[in-house]
């Protein structure tokens, strides 16, 4: 309990770190924040990053696929963007390593936002608004680097830990029940297996992995493969964290499975989902055939890794 104590502190307080450069990482957040809800950053100026990571739904999207300009569609489920300040790799495949370097890639994308990265910087250097605000966070006008900076700054500041689990863990007031106690101690079992992958305080590990979902027939995305080349990475996608995954439906690198009963379902008999996945984890080659408590249990543990906030929030 002391290590996870630890890392949370860890994961708290790099959000707090800031560049040599840097007069105030309020402001810079606040900037960060205008950006990311601004549709200046794409082709005809009609999505914005919030466009796909939606505040309500922990900065995730409610849909499989989010339609990009033009109403555009990718293959890849919009993930959440909260509790990433301590993460190493971002995206499905890992083709970025910090929160800074993931900032051109949906920009560019044009099955996104379609526009080149120097364009939306040129466009945010012209605008009435923007280059006095970077002057005063700053000192400069803006340019690639602080557009990058000033998104991550506000991204960093998606940091959530105040759940009924948390509270249960600092023994503080909580509603933690007598089943997410019972999910939570077989989610970290040799007997469910989740743990092996999603550990941390933020239920990650930063690995990739395959989980079955890859068989060159229905699932054809080679996921971590199309970044490093290597034969032993088709299929694996990052290993995502948990915090939250109740409000951020639906689930996997493709948004396949609607709720979190489906998920448990297929970690339980992946076989009767796919049957014959190629270059599958080791980890789930033999079914789990969890009882309906067991999965019960397991749901009620992860619905307790929600943020308060989410839970005033009505969700569809």
């Amino acid at each position: 309990m002391l290590q996870f104590f630890l890392v949370l502190l860890f994961t708290t307080c790099i959000a707090l770190v800031a560049p040599p450069y840097l007069k105030d990482i309020k402001t810079a957040q606040n900037l960060g924040e205008k950006l990311f809800f601004d549709p200046i950053l794409s082709k005809d100026s009609t999505l914005s990053c919030a466009s796909c990571h939606k505040p309500e739904f922990a900065f995730a999207d409610h849909v499989a696929i989010s339609p990009g300009v033009a109403g555009k569609m990718g293959r890849r489920n919009a993930p959440s963007v909260m509790n990433l300040a301590s993460r190493s790799e971002f995206f499905y495949d890992g083709r970025a390593n910090s929160l800074r370097h993931q900032i051109h890639f949906p920009v560019e994308d044009p099955m996104e936002m379609d526009l080149s990265f120097s364009n939306a910087v040129s466009r945010i250097q012209r605008h009435p608004m923007y280059p006095e605000l970077f002057k005063k966070v700053y000192g400069r006008q803006p340019d690639e680097a602080l557009v990058r900076d000033a998104i991550a700054s506000f991204e960093e500041s998606l940091e959530t830990a105040d759940t009924e689990f948390d509270a249960w863990m600092q023994d503080r007031p909580n509603t933690m029940s007598e089943a997410a106690i019972r999910g939570r101690t077989l989610f970290m079992s040799d007997r469910a297996k989740c743990f092996d992958c999603h550990f941390s305080p933020d239920f990650t590990g930063d690995e990739f992995k395959n989980i079955g979902l890859y068989d060159e027939k229905r699932h054809i995305d080679k996921g971590r493969y199309e970044v490093t080349g290597n034969v032993a990475d088709l299929g694996k996608f990052k290993v995502p964290g948990l915090r939250n995954v109740a409000v951020t439906a639906p689930y996997m690198h493709d948004g396949s499975f609607q709720t979190l009963e489906e998920v448990i379902d297929y970690y339980s008999t992946p076989d009767k989902f796919v049957a014959h996945p190629i270059n599958m984890d080791t980890l789930l080659r033999k079914p789990l055939n969890l009882t309906d408590q067991e999965k019960t249990d397991l749901l009620a543990f992860l619905q307790s890794l929600t943020d308060r906030q989410f839970l005033r929030i009505k969700q569809p």
